[in-house]
């Protein structure tokens, strides 16, 4: 007695083997890449706080500027009055960013799939850059300090970046399928923890010589690969003469690979006639409307339990390194560099993770054990002691349980979702979902970082841990449904199995 799902498995995986092309290679490279800079770029920003805010008020003198100058009038023009004040502001320029970001999102979502991909990513990651350069070098090159002038271009650096990973999600969504995604995707999905690896390591590098090189040297590299991503990415197979991915020329086996995870193993194959697409394969299908792509099983929820999950993961990512230095007192460039720990626990999370959904052939009860003991993980931080190498092991733990969901939310679970029969045999609906799940994520990351603040400036760092735990909490909250209907499933295919025997 055959096991619904079990004989589609071994095929599958196959599949992804015999359709692995070295063009699949280069275009995961390439969107690998693209996107580890964009997170560099953000990460500069977190990793020189502490030098920002000292610039920004009258503690210190301009680093940059002749010694000559006189301290009087350094003081007399300062943005502001205490470093309390400054951290405000900062903290206010990373919820300005991820507003903006946010709605960038939405709006890059629906562009990706109307416009060609290569050339959304390369035009946003080469103005990111050099909006970038303006923000942390040419203002302190010319010692033009003006808040009003920061937050603008902060605005329109959210809304450039958002470009980013909604098209290298459908990029990476129309050159694999099914077979593997959580694996593929999973070990893709350290491109954002590659970055902020990337990003502190070069701004410890050049801190010393001041912030704004910092800014300078991963507005260069990002602008470059702007330039690389123009002229060599792959934007689909049927670019080079090969099938597209659930086309009928793959055969059964592409075609089964395909078959997201969101559905009902037991799902009759004819709900094929169901899709949104239209049904003439020869006509270039047209992309699903922003609301259409709302209405799909599991966006919704997904998007929500994104939106509180984001939220603990970026306020690692903004606040890690300020955390260190201000509450044990480290030097900034030692903080930047444990704050790697953080992201090498997410790539190993996230990979791992994949490679058991994968296995599971479900993925909402992975992420459920994996949040549980994400809870324990935070609360363990929370009363880290003054060591760098207990801090630093407990921060990759920490990582893992929290680094490894959100990778595969934003990443394999959006491709699923953006690839489900309902809109069978269209790539068209893969940045519009991307966008929708990270951009609602980046909304709950921007009221928490602001309320990060907020929290921390009131209450301390410990109540910070308390809020991150609610929300870690709220997340296993928002995706209980499906938990609930895949380990449901999981048990009905092993009943299935014990019948067999």
């Amino acid at each position: 007695m055959a096991v619904p799902g079990s004989s589609r498995r071994q095929p599958a995986n196959r599949g992804l083997v015999s359709h692995c092309t070295h063009h699949h290679v280069v275009v995961f490279l390439l969107t690998f890449f693209s996107y580890s800079l964009l997170h560099a770029s953000r990460k500069t920003f977190s990793n020189v706080k502490v030098s920002i805010s000292n610039q920004w008020t009258p503690s210190c003198l301009n680093s940059t500027t002749f010694e000559l100058r006189p301290n009087e009038l350094w003081n007399s023009n300062h943005l502001f009055p205490s470093a309390e004040e400054a951290t405000l502001f900062l903290g206010t320029l990373d919820t300005i960013f991820l507003f903006s970001y946010a709605v960038g999102l939405f709006v890059s979502g629906i562009v990706g799939d109307r416009l060609n991909l290569r050339w959304v990513l390369s035009f946003g990651m080469c103005s990111s850059a050099l909006v970038v350069f303006f923000f942390g070098t040419l203002t302190e090159w010319l010692h033009f300090y003006n808040k009003w002038f920061y937050c603008c271009l902060w605005v329109v650096n959210g809304l450039l970046q958002s470009t980013g990973w909604p098209c290298v999600v459908a990029v990476m969504g129309n050159w694999f399928g099914k077979a593997g995604r959580g694996f593929v995707f999973g070990l893709w999905s350290a491109c954002a923890s590659v970055g902020n690896i990337l990003g502190a390591f070069l701004a410890s590098c050049v801190l010393k010589y001041g912030y704004e090189y910092a800014f300078l040297v991963t507005a260069s590299v990002q602008f470059a690969g702007g330039v690389i991503v123009f002229c060599g990415l792959l934007t689909s197979p049927k670019e080079v003469g090969l099938p597209e991915l659930g086309a009928d020329e793959e055969g059964s086996v592409e075609e089964d690979a395909n078959r997201p995870l969101m559905g009902d193993d037991d799902a009759d194959d004819d709900e094929g006639n169901y899709s949104i697409q239209a049904s003439d394969t020869d006509s270039q299908p047209q992309a699903i409307g922003f609301f259409q792509a709302c209405c799909l099983p599991g966006v919704v929820l997904y998007s929500l339990a994104y939106a509180c999950l984001k939220l603990v993961n970026y306020s690692f990512f903004f606040w890690l390194p300020f955390y260190l230095s201000n509450n044990f007192g480290w030097k900034e460039a030692e903080a930047d560099q444990l704050s790697i720990w953080y992201d090498v626990g997410g790539i190993i999370g996230g990979t791992i993770q994949g490679l058991i959904s994968d296995v599971l052939q479900k993925r909402a009860p992975v992420l459920a054990i994996s949040l549980l003991f994400a809870v324990g993980s935070l609360f363990g931080y929370s009363r880290s002691p003054n060591s760098k190498p207990i801090n630093a092991v407990i921060m990759a733990i920490t990582g893992f349980f929290i680094g490894g969901p959100s990778n595969m939310i934003s990443s394999a679970i959006s491709a699923d979702l953006g690839r489900q029969d309902l809109v069978r045999g269209s790539s068209e609906a893969l940045a519009t979902v991307t966008g929708i799940v990270d951009g609602t994520g980046s909304i709950g990351a921007a009221v928490g970082q602001y309320l990060v603040s907020l929290i921390q400036e009131n209450l301390g760092w410990m109540w910070v841990f308390y809020f991150f735990i609610l929300m870690t909490s709220s997340t296993i909250l928002f995706i209980s449904p499906l938990i609930v209907r895949e380990i449901r499933l999981l048990l009905h295919e092993r009943h299935l199995r014990m019948l067999a025997e």
